[in-house]
């Protein structure tokens, strides 16, 4: 079976046409069907025949015209990933022994900018420091972040709130981890005073997520039912902010603890109540792909610790 398969995939290879490739490649990297024309000494009418061709042969179309500008397809996506890989690849042949090293495959990673580093990190980890990977990281806002996804310029989205699916936005949110939200401060702070949760809400002041998360949300819900006020002394979108003036003790951060992990560990922080009901779901959002990357897959299977 393995033979017949081997010469299977041999007369596959055998019959497509790298010359075609590279015209799709160009035309793909220029975005423009007469500049790859001029550049390449061609007339379009023949660049076009030779995509065709190449679609032909492939089953899928590659690109699809919206007005006078050309974009790929998701197969189109494909192919140009396989085509950089297979015209890289002629380049290190010459190279060899230079070692220039091989083919790359590559993820493309959007986050939001003010999600965990940490929780970055845990999700990417299994694919870190292998060498045949390359990881392009983009952060940004989140709808910035799902258009880009919608385009098929990244893999996957990572955020903290699922995004609204409907007939028209086909996101797929995979639940990566839940983790609680707790009272974080320097040691020197907690050293005296408050020994329970409302006490240190009603004598300490607090950094605090901004209004628009369900952190905020799910704190000043536990306030009110404390009957407390609190002394707020800073309202921060940015988690990196949140850890630096928790640092600087200038009051008692409502995080997760995974925002602060080195410092926990360290002794510079100190993780002093979990917030009862209070907790941040973390969430790798894809898009219904036929040709999904198959980076993926063992990543959103991982989840976070």
């Amino acid at each position: 079976m393995f033979l017949a398969f081997r010469s299977l995939f041999s007369n596959e290879m055998a019959t497509l046409n790298y010359n075609h490739l590279r015209y799709f490649w160009a035309v793909a990297h220029d975005g423009n069907l007469t500049r790859t024309a001029e550049r390449l000494n061609v007339t379009q009418s023949a660049l076009s025949v030779q995509i065709r061709k190449l679609e032909e042969r492939l089953g899928h179309a590659l690109f699809e015209r919206r007005g006078r500008q050309l974009h790929l397809t998701e197969a189109g996506r494909i192919a140009l990933d396989h085509a950089d890989a297979i015209f890289a690849a002629g380049e290190e042949l010459v190279g060899t022994l230079r070692g220039t090293g091989a083919a790359r495959q590559a993820l493309r990673v959007g986050a939001l900018a003010t999600l965990s580093r940490n929780f970055q990190i845990a999700f990417l980890r299994p694919l870190l420091g292998l060498t045949d990977i390359e990881l392009i990281l983009r952060s940004g806002g989140a709808a910035e972040l799902l258009r880009a996804l919608e385009a098929l310029s990244l893999d996957v989205v990572l955020v903290n709130q699922a995004p609204a699916r409907d007939a028209l936005t086909p996101f797929v949110a995979h639940r990566l981890a839940e983790q609680p939200v707790s009272l974080v401060g320097t040691p020197e702070r907690l050293a005296h005073g408050a020994t329970s949760l409302a006490e240190r809400l009603r004598d300490h002041p607090v950094i605090l997520p901004s209004a628009d998360t369900g952190i905020r949300t799910g704190f000043d819900a536990l306030a009110d039912r404390f009957g407390i006020t609190p002394q707020i002394v800073a309202e921060v979108e940015d988690m990196a902010m949140m850890r630096l003036l928790a640092r600087e003790g200038v009051g008692l951060a409502v995080l997760p603890p995974i925002v602060v992990k080195d410092e926990i560990e360290s002794g510079m922080l100190v993780e002093c109540d979990q917030l009862p009901g209070i907790a941040e779901t973390f969430y790798a959002v894809t898009i219904e792909r036929r040709f999904p990357n198959p980076l993926l897959r063992p990543l959103l299977h991982a989840g976070v610790a």
